[in-house]
């Protein structure tokens, strides 16, 4: 039965005041930070590093350029075009001869529909030489994960989670891959989609999350060995380093709803970016060993009518003075993908398992399961679906 809408929208009528005060709170909270950043603007450098000074750690962010050409802590973009036309023509000086890279990945879960545990992976990368020839590379990985590999009958293991956590090692071992067979290549640009920052592990125990800041410490130690510029794009950030840095250099009211892009959304028009900042965030950066205080971001409107992206990168590129150079080229980017970087979207089109992949793959394992004489069973639900395919 589908949902009711009049239900729907009489329940929303009965909670209309909760909604409008929390809206009207957070209106409010919003309005007092943005002050609050006006005076951190207009502070003079002296005092600012002074200011900062007092809070050794655990600051949220701490300030990696000047603000002398900044306004609201905005870096101006600057470019106007009068059509689509012309920022093609800007991308094409930008971005020829720029090689871009991204993978994305893909899974099939385990189920009720066989006997045992068993889950597939798939990777898809994309790299993109902008050359004029339009050649291109797309391929994919696979990797198909056994009981012992789900560690299934492990009392309190998810096999989910691992399936979740083989397919983020895959993506982290094919950009280090690409890192390492290209050193020095100050001309290739690789894009992780997704933080730097693995505070989405903090929630897991010990031995998960340290998994998880391995690959991202093995990739952030690859990108700076190799010196290949990395970035890390997070298209929709709710991060809060720019206002804990306000609020504890200003003493200001803790509010979990107030978040850097929304912060600084409003001063920002379309290519315009944030000073760049040193991430100092509380709790999982502990984790990072000599990678902890090397993750440099900034925030990046790549549309105008939503919030704009956070980008981090390594922070040796910001101290090469790679900045302006690789915004540029995610700049690019997002013009050809229009809103979203088009080597990104294009290795999660690449990546992505569709309905008939999961028949497929359950016909070959079905034919593989009788050749090896083996015990697997599926569920007669499975069996029909995959004969009438």
């Amino acid at each position: 039965m589908s949902l009711k809408a009049s239900q729907i929208h009489e329940i929303l009528n009965s909670k209309r005041d909760e909604f409008a005060a929390f809206s009207q709170a957070t209106g409010r909270q919003l309005q007092n930070y943005r002050a609050v950043l006006e005076s951190f603007c207009a502070e003079g450098e002296p005092e600012l590093q002074a200011r900062s000074a007092q809070h050794p750690a655990n600051l949220g962010a701490r300030l990696l350029e000047p603000l002398s050409e900044a306004k609201m802590g905005i870096m101006p973009f600057g470019c106007i075009w009068q059509n689509r036309e012309q920022s093609l023509a800007w991308v094409k000086q930008r971005l020829t001869g720029i090689t871009t890279f991204a993978v994305d990945g893909s899974q099939i879960y385990p189920g009720k529909d066989l006997s045992i545990p068993i889950a597939l992976v798939q990777i898809g990368w994309f790299e993109n030489p902008h050359l004029p020839t339009g050649e291109y590379e797309k391929d994919v990985a696979i990797d198909v994960m056994t009981p012992t590999d789900l560690r299934a009958g492990h009392s309190g293991d998810p096999v989910d989670r691992q399936v979740n956590m083989r397919r983020f090692q895959m993506e982290t071992e094919r950009l280090m891959d690409y890192i390492r067979t290209h050193p020095q290549a100050t001309d290739r640009l690789v894009f992780l989609d997704g933080s730097l920052v693995a505070t989405f592990a903090q929630l897991f125990e010990e031995k998960v999350r340290r998994f998880y800041v391995e690959c991202l410490l093995d990739l952030l130690e690859a990108s700076q060995t190799y010196r290949v510029p990395l970035v890390a794009y997070i298209d929709t950030s709710y991060a809060q380093d720019l206002a804990v840095m306000l609020r504890t250099l200003y003493d200001l009211p803790e509010s979990q709803s107030i978040h850097d892009a929304q912060l600084v959304n409003k001063f920002m028009k379309w290519g315009d970016r944030t000073a760049m900042l040193r991430c100092q965030r509380s709790g999982i950066l502990a984790d990072y060993e000599n990678q902890a205080d090397q993750i440099a971001f900034t925030y990046l409107k790549t549309n105008r009518d939503s919030y704009p992206a956070r980008l981090e990168m390594p922070l040796w590129m910001v101290e090469a003075g790679l900045t302006e150079r690789v915004i540029d080229w995610v700049r690019g980017e997002v013009i050809i993908g229009s809103g979203y970087p088009y080597v990104i979207e294009t290795a999660d089109q690449t990546a992505v398992l569709q309905a008939d992949d999961r028949q497929n793959f359950f016909r070959v394992l079905q034919d593989w399961a009788d050749e090896a004489d083996l015990n697997l069973r599926f569920s007669r639900k499975m069996i029909s679906k995959v004969r009438r395919r």
